[in-house]
């Protein structure tokens, strides 16, 4: 269960980043509902997700960078952001880093 609070903590991060970024800098006060939210929501099942003995660094990690990682790549689909072969290289390493931080997790158990 552990795993499915940690997806869905970085799903509602996600969430809210994206929230703000629609809310241009809060000026379209509609968004700022979804974005506490969506941040409230994302850490208490951060919370879980520790409650449940997985280890801060681990957590942490993976929700951190898979949400760098997602973020990027839906505001490029959404808000036409900016992501260029540098940046998809740099996705590339971040998935990398999550899974190596996994197994090392698996490993030291």
């Amino acid at each position: 269960m552990s795993w499915v609070y940690l997806i869905g903590a970085i799903l509602f991060e996600v969430s809210g980043t994206l929230s703000m970024r629609a809310s241009d800098g809060f000026r379209r006060k509609i968004w700022i509902l979804p974005v506490a939210a969506s941040y409230l929501i994302a850490f208490s099942l951060l919370s879980l997700t520790l409650a449940e003995g997985v280890s801060i660094g681990v957590a942490y990690g993976v929700w951190s960078a898979s949400g760098v990682a997602l973020t990027a790549i839906v505001a490029k689909l959404l808000f036409k952001d900016p992501l260029t072969k540098l940046m998809g290289l740099g996705i590339i390493f971040i998935v990398g880093g999550v899974l190596l931080i996994e197994l090392g997790a698996q490993h030291a158990s």
